[in-house]
């Protein structure tokens, strides 16, 4: 490659310049004759690292960041309010009420695990129906959580 480039760069250079100095001409040469002999493989070892330990940084607090989403303390329905015991609520928090509620009354159906039978308290949830899938729950609490921008 360097013969290439010695070649091109003859080619190129102007008369006044022609004259390559003689310590560039010896470089160039001993370049080219580098490039054309074998190489052998040689290995070298490693040097041994001896790197500091690092310092850890102080994890950040996680109460510093606001909750969005499905986990932002939202205001509620007034019937799941009533549910929930409380006025505002996530939607993640909600669901695991209602599941809590679910499972400590039995409302699962024993045969069929992903039908639940709704009670009283549930049907003023889930629009007065009979049986809701679990799959169900997260679409029929949509309505009771209110909108902010």
């Amino acid at each position: 490659m360097f013969r290439l480039y010695k070649g091109f760069k003859e080619l190129l250079a102007s008369s006044a310049t022609a004259a390559v100095p003689l310590t560039a001409a010896k470089f160039y040469a001993a370049a080219a004759a580098k490039s054309a002999s074998p190489k052998v493989a040689q290995k070298t070892r490693k040097k041994p690292t001896t790197s500091k330990p690092k310092t850890k940084k102080p994890a950040a607090l996680r109460s510093e960041t606001r909750p969005t989403g499905i986990s932002k303390v939202t205001p509620v329905s007034p019937a799941l309010g009533q549910f929930l015991g409380a006025q505002q609520a996530s939607r993640t928090e909600a669901v695991k009420q209602i599941w809590f509620y679910i499972k400590s009354q039995n409302l699962q159906n024993p045969n069929n695990r992903k039908e639940i039978f709704c009670d009283e308290k549930l049907k003023t949830i889930f629009n007065g129906k009979e049986k809701v899938g679990f799959l169900e729950i997260g679409k029929m609490l949509t309505p009771h959580f209110v909108k902010t921008t």
